[in-house]
């Protein structure tokens, strides 16, 4: 199946409904840069001195990460020390809107921390503070209880082993064999030089370098790369394996054969964590149901936008809507749901861009619509049109309206340059979309008064504001219809 707009909107639609378990090595990552013109009087080092430092999510945290930027709902499970870092990446998990977990403390033992220092962009040291042993008996007690309990809401579940003693081999077995028995796509990152542990398992998502650790086979040309492949998929009775190839893109084995996908992307900078973005993505693709081909595809679509970036990455539905010609004029593109289009919004709010929102039955488009959007489009950076349903209408104007139904309004709408999306709610006030979407600017025509706009108080408690726009006198829906009528009686 080609990939194109509509099915990559009908994908992250679907994403927000996803409901994923990841189950593995949650650690931090601390990034610290600065810079180098002196040496130690200590020893013959080099002296940093740090100008900027972050601590984000790392390991496990990569394939949350990627998860949460396309809106899925995430559950995770984990162990983590009773330690400072532990408390802070609990913390984290919530900001980033983690709302269930089973993260669990464990006395003893050292959350997982790595520590990159850079100076003058280059990586000169990177130091690990971890634990590395299996986890307690206890603690995979505590993990299988949480991942049966949640297993019946599950659509997929994502083992990410960075071989740092969450995943032992006893809760690989388990939870692979709770998947299959469920139905539940169990999809793993692998680590090590032994993958029997992950027997069972519905798809493996290892690099060149990793299948070569594993298989003992030497992947230099097409030949050996099938080899290392098929043995893989039939020993460990997988559905798929993804062989990921760097700049050489990435094949898919299963029983059906082998895709050979190249890479999307237009340059390569760095790719560290692309492999979280493939997983995720091939996780995702089979919790909908979709083609092993497509969903092959989309996660090779999104691995060529995070590889296009520098350090590790994520994909939002924006990047993806934008390859496939989300930014092309084609009016069609712009009209949209309003889950994906909360998505997209998050993604350029991040860019500093201002929304603004306004709505409205536009029934029998004419000059006093097209004048009044205009304006509103000059008051920020991206102009949401809420259009009103033909149910909706029927309500508010009488069963004689619309005239024109709302899938041909809608397009009209779209083909207007001062209009970025368009998205029909069926409501009879636009309060749920706006709570949904959360403009910056609420604006409405000048016969309104500030208190008599539908949303104002929750767009104002947020820091947002109203603007009243005034009509071209004399043009409305009403006095053309009322002109027709007129001029057509007999």
């Amino acid at each position: 199946m080609k990939l194109d707009r509509l099915l990559i909107k009908s994908f992250l639609e679907g994403v927000a409904k996803t409901r994923a378990l990841v189950v593995g090595d949650l650690m931090l990552d601390e990034y610290l840069w600065g810079v180098v013109d002196r040496i130690s009087p200590e020893a013959p080092v080099q002296i940093v001195e740090v100008k900027r430092k972050e601590l984000r999510l790392g390991g496990a945290g990569n394939v949350i990460n990627n998860l949460l930027t396309l809106n899925c709902q995430v559950d995770v499970v984990s162990v983590v020390g009773d330690d400072d870092d532990g408390q802070f990446l609990l913390r984290r998990l919530k900001e980033r809107g983690v709302q269930k977990h089973g993260v669990f403390s464990q006395s003893g033992r050292v959350t997982s921390r790595k520590t990159r220092v850079f100076a003058s962009n280059q990586q000169i040291v990177r130091i690990d503070q971890e634990t590395r042993a299996d986890i307690s008996v206890e603690s995979e007690e505590l993990i299988l209880s949480h991942v049966k309990a949640a297993l019946a809401s599950l659509d997929v579940i994502f083992l990410s082993d960075y071989q740092k003693g969450v995943l032992t081999d006893r809760l690989l077995k388990e939870v692979i064999a709770l998947g299959r028995t469920a139905n539940v796509p169990v999809l793993v990152d692998p680590k090590g030089d032994d993958y029997r542990k992950y027997q069972g398992a519905t798809l493996l998502t290892p690099n060149r370098k990793e299948a070569q650790q594993a298989t003992g086979i030497a992947i230099t040309d097409e030949a050996s790369l099938l080899e290392s492949g098929r043995k893989r998929v039939a020993e460990l009775e997988l559905e798929a394996l993804v062989l990921t190839r760097s700049e050489e893109g990435m094949t898919v084995f299963s029983a059906n054969g082998e895709i050979h996908l190249p890479t999307v992307a237009r340059e390569i900078y760095d790719v560290s964590g692309a492999g979280d973005t493939v997983l995720s993505l091939f996780g995702l693709g089979l919790a909908q149901k979709l083609p092993l081909a497509t969903a092959a595809r989309l996660a090779n679509l999104a691995a060529g936008i995070v590889v296009g970036k520098v350090g590790t990455s994520t994909v939002c539905a924006q990047e993806m809507l934008a390859v496939v010609g989300l930014q092309q004029s084609d009016a069609d593109q712009k009209i949209i749901t309003a889950p994906l289009l909360k998505n997209i919004l998050a993604g350029e709010r991040q860019k500093g861009k201002a929304v603004i929102f306004t709505n409205g039955c536009f029934d029998l488009l004419h000059v006093g619509h097209v004048k009044y959007l205009q304006a509103a489009r000059q008051l920020g950076d991206l102009l949401v049109l809420g259009l009103n349903s033909d149910d909706s209408i029927k309500r508010l104007k009488g069963p004689n309206r619309p005239l024109i139904g709302e899938s041909e309004r809608a397009h009209i709408l779209a083909a207007l340059d001062c209009i970025d999306y368009v998205v029909v709610f069926d409501e009879d006030t636009p309060l749920e979309l706006i709570t949904a979407l959360c403009p910056d600017i609420l604006v409405k025509g000048g016969d309104y008064t500030p208190e008599g706009v539908v949303g104002r108080e929750l767009v104002e408690s947020y820091g947002g504001r109203v603007e009243l726009i005034n009509f071209v006198d004399g043009k409305s829906t009403t006095n053309i219809i009322n002109k027709i009528l007129e001029s057509y009686q007999d």
